[in-house]
């Protein structure tokens, strides 16, 4: 949660310690203005945004009931329906020590402060607008890595691996000639995808389409490199397939796609940020649900071009182990 307060009392404090105190949120931002709050909430940094108004404190002693605004990042529902139940217990108990001596009579009337919650990018809470684009990179992930692990494995098994080998050409060509195809495949497999999100699901497609294309080579590549490095250690198609769902199952659980990231423990979140899959999400579904530019995903980018780079290298270098 972001907190942005117009005014510090002890009211303030006691409204965000209860809120922390639920053991749902946790107070990782204070941003200066509205303006920086909604682009922590766009860039994934924070879950929730709450705003303190000014006065807060005045308007409460003299009864008056002010609004205090709680915004939330809808886009995945089952990350925050729990958390926005609870603040309806909160609000009538969050302020009740403080609520003393002359302010007494305020806690046996309706509760002291109005909260109204905000539901950003998915007001109605459909999940399938959360799930029908996690999907795309789902699918992604699964064909593109076992597509490359079995076509060098089946190679070899047939026996054409010698021939590939004999020819002058170098490892980086043979594994761009491996991926390439490949690519053109996930296009369509994403372009199917987007076609029935828009038309069987309704999802709402808010960001730049050519930005989502741009960043589908990095994803690709990256999974396909992955894969190319499972045919180099595998010897056989079936332990090919093996690999890949040994990678397939911990990206499925621990990217977001199954279960609330920030729900997960410590050491689930350290795993899920070595996964592509993990940052693919939080980019295809900023760029549908929340619009995001480049700006917005900028690390998330960052961070598969990092992943494409370290998976190339150890499948060139498995590789050229190969060719004696």
């Amino acid at each position: 949660m972001a907190v942005v307060a117009a005014e510090a009392s002890p009211f303030t404090r006691s409204l965000v310690r209860s809120l922390e105190a639920s053991g749902y949120f946790r107070v990782v931002a204070q941003p200066a203005s509205e303006a920086a709050a909604e682009s922590l909430m766009a860039q994934g940094e924070v879950q929730f945004v709450l705003h303190l108004p000014a006065g807060f404190s005045r308007s409460l002693a003299r009864g008056e009931r002010p609004v205090v605004l709680v915004e939330a990042d809808a886009s995945d529902p089952a990350a925050t329906g729990n958390a926005l139940a609870s603040l309806q217990a909160l609000n009538l108990s969050a302020l009740d020590r403080d609520l003393a001596g002359p302010l007494a009579h305020l806690r046996a009337s309706a509760p002291a402060f109005e909260l109204r919650v905000h539901r950003r990018y998915n007001p109605e809470g459909i999940t399938a607008y959360n799930i029908v684009p996690g999907l795309m990179g789902v699918v992604l992930t699964m064909t593109m890595v076992m597509m490359t692990a079995l076509a060098m494995t089946r190679e070899r098994e047939r026996g054409t691996m010698e021939n590939l080998l004999a020819t002058p050409v170098r490892p980086f060509e043979v594994m761009a000639g491996k991926i390439v195809p490949y690519i053109l495949i996930g296009y369509v497999q994403v372009v199917v995808i987007l076609v029935a999100a828009k038309l069987l699901f309704r999802v709402p497609m808010v960001g730049s389409l050519a930005l989502l294309s741009a960043i589908l080579v990095l994803f690709i590549a990256a999974n396909l490199a992955v894969g190319f490095t499972f045919s180099t250690l595998a010897r056989n198609q079936l332990q090919a397939m093996q690999m890949t769902f040994f990678f397939f199952l911990p990206s499925m659980l621990l990217s977001g796609f199954m279960f609330p990231f920030r729900g997960m423990p410590g050491w689930a979140q350290v795993v899920g940020e070595f996964l592509p899959l993990t940052h693919f999400l939080r980019i295809v579904r900023g760029i549908l649900l929340k619009g995001n530019g480049w700006t917005d995903i900028a690390f998330e980018v960052a961070a598969l071009a990092a992943f494409l780079l370290a998976a190339g290298a150890v499948a060139l270098t498995r590789y050229r182990e190969t060719l004696d």
